[in-house]
């Protein structure tokens, strides 16, 4: 009988153990991230590391940040990236001009490079705009993959660019338009 009761004993410690570990990785697998703090920390590097000088009698413009497998459609992340990185040149004393379109055409790819449209290049002029800040995100099996670059409208050069990585929890999902998991 003690035999009995020390194996029923230890199976169901087993069982449980099991069962809190699940619920560990389940937590773990929905990482929670301020996406306002994570991108306000990313628009510091890309002021930082500029290899031409942005002056800050003329303006800039922002674009929305484009899903790079297509390059012509946006999300709600694209979106706020763009409004918080601009929201940081606007504090640092750059004027900004936030452009907002229906949808991304912000950048057209030709033969492996990337260009502003003629759309952007048309706006830009209009404005004496010196450089247009933009971005492409890819969205990974656990991570978002972020580039935020400005670039020199005169001759599409890219004068500042940072890289990062968020991880991709329910609420980026959810910021991204794709499928959700449960909780």
């Amino acid at each position: 009988m003690k035999t009995i009761l020390c194996a029923l004993i230890i199976g169901i410690t087993i069982l449980t153990a099991g069962c809190a570990n699940k619920q560990a990785n389940t937590r773990s697998r929905d990482a929670q991230v301020d996406v306002v703090s994570e991108l306000t920390k990313a628009r510091k590097p890309l002021f930082d590391k500029l290899v031409s000088p942005l002056s800050k009698d003329k303006p800039i413009i922002s674009a929305s940040f484009a899903n790079i497998d297509d390059l012509t459609t946006s999300s709600t992340f694209g979106r706020m990236a763009s409004e918080v990185i601009s929201s940081g040149m606007t504090a640092r004393g750059y004027r900004v001009i936030e452009v907002k379109m229906r949808d991304s055409l912000f950048i057209k790819q030709r033969a492996g490079e990337f260009m502003l449209s003629r759309n952007l290049q048309n706006i830009s002029e209009e404005h004496d705009a010196q450089a247009v800040m933009l971005g492409t995100y890819a969205i990974g099996g656990n991570s978002l993959y972020v580039n935020a670059r400005l670039v020199r409208t005169i001759d599409n050069i890219i004068i500042g660019s940072h890289d990062f990585m968020l991880p991709l929890n329910n609420d980026l999902q959810h910021l991204l338009g794709i499928g959700r998991t449960r909780r």
